[in-house]
């Protein structure tokens, strides 16, 4: 059985360009890509608004918001991932990689407790095809945390892992090289005194000196035999970048500086950055802005972090920023080249023979308005 759609009259946003055309879709992908409207009276008119591939997001803690919406409060974890999976599909993402945390630096923090139950409550959701998105999972392995190790063993068997981060967050590594930031940053985060940020500093020192490269080789070597992309985390210098060259990472998230970003495309990593920082114009912790990297041809993925609606958001402003990108280019940066670094070649791309992942969103006053959403031909949204 030939279940067929059409979608006319619609600027078409695929790889290279952006044309007036109209889509075939049949059963589940996309079969004709075609200029100019259709004139078949069951083709479904798009008035003209854009039409982009489905959104691609690697990274977003925003599962997170909805598991503890506030602080002491924990929320029904299938409720909260479907409420997380509304917001997620209202923002024109249809792949999605829940980022989930091993290994919590809040001293204060029950990150680690609230795994199971979040991993449990995507599986059973998305089993049960109670989910509009399709989610995957992120595993962000902090490397200072004793029990890292042997929870990533647990949880990276899990069929829905595709990707896998590693981080130190440990004063003088990366994002926190200057102790004094590292001080700033984390006592007005946790609300720790002086003398409960000292034992911070201290036990996040000796954790890091004992755990840390030890556990970056052995999860690094781990996902690597099982076919995972992996990424680095808030590299800093160019000898950061060359030490996760070494160990195969080919995604670098959230890089901190120019220096670090050029480093990335010499060794031939994908660099990520945040699209709220496209959205806000800049790092609201004084980082570079990825709209500096863009306009130095050094940035391949965007991703939404901790605000859905940032994504697409953030394609049009930087397409409106930097012409030489243009929509296609800024709109690959989150469906295409996401999907991609992610081992995924069936999605990301209008395209004949790729997944009907589509996104209809219309142009108000610059601001993308998402309008209908599909995936795989079905509506959504």
């Amino acid at each position: 059985m030939h279940v067929e759609q059409i979608l006319s009259n619609a600027q078409l946003v695929t790889a290279d360009r952006v044309f007036y055309g109209t889509l075939v879709l049949r059963n589940g992908l996309i079969a004709e890509v075609a200029e100019g409207p259709s004139r078949l009276p069951q083709a479904l008119d798009l008035n003209g608004d854009y039409l982009l591939p489905g959104l691609v997001e690697l990274h977003t803690d925003n599962l997170e918001r909805h598991m503890t919406p506030r602080p002491g409060v924990d929320w029904p974890s299938v409720p909260a991932v479907l409420s997380h999976d509304a917001q997620i599909i209202a923002a024109g993402i249809t792949t999605v990689f829940d980022a989930v945390s091993i290994g919590d630096v809040n001293p204060k923090g029950n990150r680690m407790q609230k795994l199971p139950a979040m991993l449990d409550a995507i599986t059973k959701a998305a089993e049960a095809g109670l989910t509009r998105a399709e989610h995957r999972l992120h595993l962000r392995c902090e490397l200072c945390h004793p029990d890292t190790l042997s929870v990533f063993r647990d949880l990276v068997e899990n069929p829905l892992v595709q990707l896998v981060s590693v981080m130190d967050h440990s004063p003088g590594q990366r994002q926190f090289v200057l102790e004094s930031k590292y001080r700033e940053y984390y006592m007005g985060k946790y609300n720790l005194s002086s003398e409960l940020m000292d034992e911070f500093i201290t036990l996040q020192m000796a954790n890091s000196r004992q755990y840390s490269d030890r556990y970056r080789a052995a999860i690094v070597e781990h996902c690597l035999a099982l076919g995972l992309s992996v990424a680095s985390h808030d590299d800093a210098t160019r000898a950061h970048v060359e030490e996760s060259a070494r160990y195969g990472m080919t995604i670098a998230e959230f890089p901190t500086t120019v220096e670090a970003a050029r480093g990335c495309r010499d060794h031939g990593m994908q660099v990520l950055m945040g699209a709220p920082n496209i959205v806000r114009g800049g790092s609201h912790s004084g980082n570079v802005a990825a709209a500096a990297l863009a306009a130095e041809g050094l940035l391949d993925i965007l991703s939404s972090d901790y605000y859905p609606a940032s994504l697409l958001q953030s394609a049009f402003a930087l397409a409106a920023q930097n012409p030489s990108i243009g929509l296609a280019g800024a709109v690959r940066m989150i469906s295409c080249n996401p999907a991609r670094a992610a081992g995924l070649s069936d999605r990301g791309e209008i395209a004949v023979g790729l997944r009907a992942d589509l996104v209809q969103a219309r142009s108000q006053d610059g601001l993308p308005v998402v309008q209908q959403v599909w995936r795989q031909a079905k509506r959504v949204f």
